[in-house]
């Protein structure tokens, strides 16, 4: 019996504690708190690494615990894919062990970077890294030069230590996708679903093709704010694995050692010439402007590439194209948006498009100017429309759907500045006006286009 109880008879009565306790237990309930509050910091901070605090600010949730099932929202951004080369046979030199320390050695100089750079890291695939950059195509681009960057000094680390060096390559690419959670009841993941997502996965594949540690799409080409900045230089067209349309890819070689890089800026004129060459099936004259490269710099493995694909359509008769140089494109119904204004002009471009390849089949590139005073006007008609339906219907992409109209205008207008100058083979120039149309077609017309349909749709607008 302690001195705040007494006992009366046969009945125990409370006594009130004296300040002394009282100060006691306030201290325990303190400690209490503050342990409890300690504990659930550093259980957000654990979940935090876990699922992004970026990713919880997308969707509009302040704390892990916000988070349901289903939750879900819709932003342009530029996806990254990120991987080791030749990563399997390296990590079967190794034990499980050493490839988990040789994992989280590499990730954990490339995670700094691209938070530097505002990306969102969505997962690590092993030695994959899948991130999202939401403020544009620079941070991206920028970030992922950076990684290129900061592999230099781990590899002299490795080097040191007595490692072998590695090779990585990035793809991006820029698009609409959906980033929410998905899974059951007892077990959800957040994710990001799209078409630009896969486009993606197939652009990281391809560095691996064309020995290019950096490929970006067209679609993040059109995102950024100024694509001179950058060492940027078209690679191909590529059929994508399970897509119809096909898309143009670009190499990115600010990070090559300076001998090349400054070889490849002195080639890209001729590299350029070549390739479209290449596509248009003048053979010869595309093998005298590629060795005309590889003899400035032997180690620009894409010239290289191309040399051999010449070769072999001399030997052989195979040509890798996408075929749309020779045949066209055919309107069907899935390009239109039933928005009349829109489609008129869609099969208005396309027919301008089948006119020009049929102009360049012919060898008739000398009078195809007439197809910049067409876009003129029909950037003139349409684009204003499109404008209008945004402001007045608040289409949460009018900033990024308007500067893809404002960087197909500089393009269009940049090609007609060459044409009229005569510097340039008009071959070349029209199978780069044709590439852009085709380009702008794909991506902008039968794309970003019904996207801003069907919000209309859905808003009732129309």
């Amino acid at each position: 019996m302690n001195d705040e109880t007494k006992l009366t008879g046969d009945t125990l009565h409370q006594v009130a504690p004296t300040p002394e306790g009282m100060q006691e237990i306030l201290n325990k309930v303190i400690y209490a708190h503050q342990q409890a509050l300690t504990l659930l910091q550093q259980t957000e901070i654990a979940y935090g690494r876990l699922i992004p605090h970026q990713l919880l600010n997308l969707l509009d949730v302040k704390s892990i615990v916000d988070v349901k099932l289903g939750d879900q929202v819709e932003r342009k951004m530029t996806i990254m894919f990120s991987d080791i080369r030749d990563f399997t046979p390296l990590s079967e030199s190794m034990t499980p062990a050493e490839n988990f320390d040789f994992i989280n050695s590499y990730l954990s100089q490339m995670e700094p970077v691209i938070s530097k750079h505002r990306g969102i890291i969505d997962k690590y695939i092993g030695d994959n890294i899948m991130a999202l950059f939401a403020h544009g195509a620079d941070d991206a681009i920028n970030g992922a030069i950076a990684m290129l960057e900061r592999l230099v000094h781990y590899n002299a680390g490795r080097l040191r230590a007595g490692y072998i060096p590695i090779d990585i390559g990035i793809g991006l690419n820029t698009g609409r996708v959906m980033i929410g959670t998905v899974g059951g009841t007892n077990r959800m993941d957040s994710t990001v679903i799209g078409d630009a997502v896969n486009l993606t996965a197939r652009l990281e594949e391809a560095t691996k093709t064309y020995h290019a540690p950096l490929i970006i799409s067209q679609n993040t080409l059109y995102d950024l704010s100024n694509p001179t900045r950058y060492h940027i230089r078209l690679l191909d067209r590529i059929r994508v694995k399970g897509k119809l349309q096909p898309l143009s890819i670009y190499e990115v070689y600010d990070n090559d050692p300076p001998e090349l890089r400054n070889g490849k800026v002195a080639c890209q004129p001729l590299f350029d010439e070549a390739i479209a060459y290449y596509h248009l099936k003048e053979i010869p004259r595309a093998i005298e402007l590629l060795k005309k490269c590889v003899e400035i710099t032997p180690s620009d493995f894409p010239a290289h590439i191309y040399l051999e694909r010449c070769n072999e359509y001399l030997a052989t008769g195979q040509h890798f194209s996408t075929g749309e140089f020779d045949i066209g494109l055919t309107w069907s119904d899935e390009f239109l948006h039933k928005l009349e204004p829109l489609d008129t002009s869609h099969r208005q471009l396309l027919d301008k498009i089948n006119l020009l390849i049929a102009q360049i089949k012919q060898g008739n590139t000398n009078n195809f100017l007439d197809i910049f005073a067409f876009l003129d006007e029909h950037t003139k008609t349409i684009f204003p429309i499109e404008d209008e339906l945004m402001r007045q219907h608040k289409y949460p992409f009018t900033e990024s759907h308007q500067q893809e109209h404002k960087r197909f205008i500089e393009n269009y207008q940049e090609l007609e500045k060459k044409s009229l100058s005569g510097m340039d083979d008009p071959l070349y120039i029209a199978f780069r006006t044709e590439l852009l149309l085709l380009d702008w077609f794909s991506s902008h017309a039968t794309k970003a286009d019904r996207h801003l349909v069907r919000f209309l749709q859905n808003s009732k607008a129309i």
